[in-house]
């Protein structure tokens, strides 16, 4: 698709001026943690039992006002003690003023468990139902705290406070894993500039193989954390793909630069540069780069000479020895 027309997407998108922003820290997984995360994970599922699988939340569920009426009643205990989207997606059936909000917050559920395509379904058609204003009112008050770890590039999560950047991202990566990465693309497009939107952009627009557009976006862009690491490896792959080596040297070199950066990045930092430099060995002329037939011209041209150097000494026995029959020692 071309390219959205709304205002800062021309320029730099990393650039987050907000004092205060939804996002916690960024995480890179590795295989290492991987591991840990996955039987920390499943000790807590053994302890917390059923709680394991709920809705996330940053610190202590939020309390419901006492004046709360059923429907938000309901819906709080839909949320907040529930493992699985149905019981939500019962109550927007049943509270069309609350399907918008129901739909996205199982939605973000199923996200949670890993289900991407019902996750977009479920997150798409809660975008697209406008809520009452109790709901609206409810979702200010008790969903402040509910956090969705997303997926913004590869091996890349980072925590989400309930927004629309938290939902956009979730739905943007739901895209990227069911192969839409046009409409990965495009959610994003309205969101404010921040490091984990500018990973989220390039990813997909790289996949699309946009990569003018993630060398335009990245401009400018220091190795501050191991999100913008992360953004500069994706912008010297984009570099490397248009021929600008000088450059994706320089983004690697950058990445490089910060001592406490995640150690997967730096090790793949340190890949992609010994890659670009056997790039440019091998654009070097050798034997091996020229073609079958410029090797047999230069073999055939070689045999020629060789064949003239014996002919050369052969003439020169004979005429010594014509010299030495007219003109030498008889005795010679």
């Amino acid at each position: 698709m071309s390219e959205p027309s709304v205002p800062g997407t021309r320029g730099a998108i990393f650039a987050d001026t907000r004092d205060i922003t939804p996002f916690r820290d960024g995480h890179v997984r590795t295989s290492v943690s991987g591991l840990a995360e996955g039987l920390s994970g499943a000790i807590a599922g053994v302890l917390k039992g059923k709680a394991a699988g709920r809705i996330d939340v940053d610190g202590d569920v939020p309390k419901l006002k006492r004046l709360a009426g059923k429907t938000a009643k309901s819906v709080y205990d839909a949320i907040f003690t529930s493992t699985e989207p149905d019981r939500l997606i019962t109550l927007a059936r049943a509270y069309p003023g609350w399907a918008g909000l129901c739909y996205v917050v199982a939605g973000l559920l199923a996200y949670k468990h890993g289900g991407y395509l019902r996750a977009s379904e479920l997150l798409q058609r809660g975008l697209s139902i406008r809520i009452d204003d109790a709901a609206s009112q409810f979702s200010g008050s008790c969903l402040g705290r509910v956090v969705t770890r997303v997926e913004v590039a590869e091996r890349i999560d980072v925590p989400v406070l309930f927004s629309e950047e938290s939902v956009f991202l979730a739905l943007s990566h739901c895209f990227r894993e069911t192969g839409q990465a046009a409409e990965a693309l495009d959610i994003l497009a309205s969101l404010p500039p921040s490091l984990p939107t500018a990973l989220a952009r390039c990813t997909a627009a790289a996949a699309l193989e946009r990569h003018a557009d993630v060398v335009r976006w990245t401009d400018g862009l220091r190795n501050a954390d191991d999100l913008s690491a992360a953004l500069l490896l994706i912008r010297a792959q984009s570099l490397r793909v248009l021929g600008e080596r000088a450059a994706a040297q320089a983004a690697l070199t950058e990445v490089l630069r910060r001592k406490k950066t995640s150690l997967a990045l730096r090790n793949d930092a340190l890949t992609d540069r010994a890659l670009s430099m056997l790039e440019v060995r091998r654009r070097a002329p050798s034997p091996r780069t020229l073609s079958p037939l410029v090797v047999k011209r230069a073999r055939r041209k070689s045999e020629g000479a060789e064949l003239e150097a014996v002919d050369g000494i052969r003439r020169d026995v004979e005429v010594r020895r014509l010299w030495n029959k007219d003109f030498g020692d008889p005795d010679g």
